[in-house]
């Protein structure tokens, strides 16, 4: 009898083990190879495009400097004066060390939504501006509300309310 119930037991185990789908293992009688794929591992964040950018927000935030243009996170925004309130001049090396604002942008506490507007980019992007200034972040300011970007080479400047440069 234990025989029996040893043998009903292999033969379930075997039925459960088993199965309809067909592999490799029933016609070549070898287990199937097992594959691994290893993925190369980034650290860079992913790029952000106007497609892929989220919806941001354009607020008036106090300072140090009395009250400056940031985005909804209180990161400081610039303008470039050679953009003259019209279209970037800010493409290739320079956008890397000053990323433009692209994308939708909503109009925040203590902005004039009046003022906010965008512009086309040479990419075709839109790029965000505010009195007509397209919005620049600056890549040396490493926190919410530095300012590190106020004045370098007399032609990036902080905005204010008015969507006029901070001197």
């Amino acid at each position: 009898m234990n025989l029996k119930i040893a043998v009903m037991a292999l033969a379930l185990l075997a039925a459960a083990c088993g199965g309809d789908d067909a592999d490799t293992s029933e016609t070549t009688g070898a287990p199937p190879a097992e594959t691994t794929t290893t993925a190369t591992p980034t650290t860079a964040a992913p790029e952000v495009t106007e497609a892929t950018a989220p919806v941001m927000t354009v607020a008036i935030a106090e300072s140090g400097l009395g009250e400056i243009v940031v985005d909804g996170d209180g990161n400081t925004l610039y303008l470039f004066v050679p953009d003259g309130q019209g279209a970037s001049v800010c493409n290739d090396d320079c956008a890397e060390a000053w990323p433009p604002l692209v994308g939708d942008v909503v109009p925040g506490a203590g902005l004039d939504a009046g003022l906010l507007g965008s512009a086309a980019r040479d990419d075709g992007s839109e790029q965000a501006t505010y009195n007509g200034w397209p919005l620049y972040y600056f890549a040396g300011d490493a926190a919410v509300g530095d300012t590190n970007g106020q004045g370098v080479n007399d032609v990036w400047y902080l905005l204010d309310g008015a969507g006029d440069a901070v001197n």
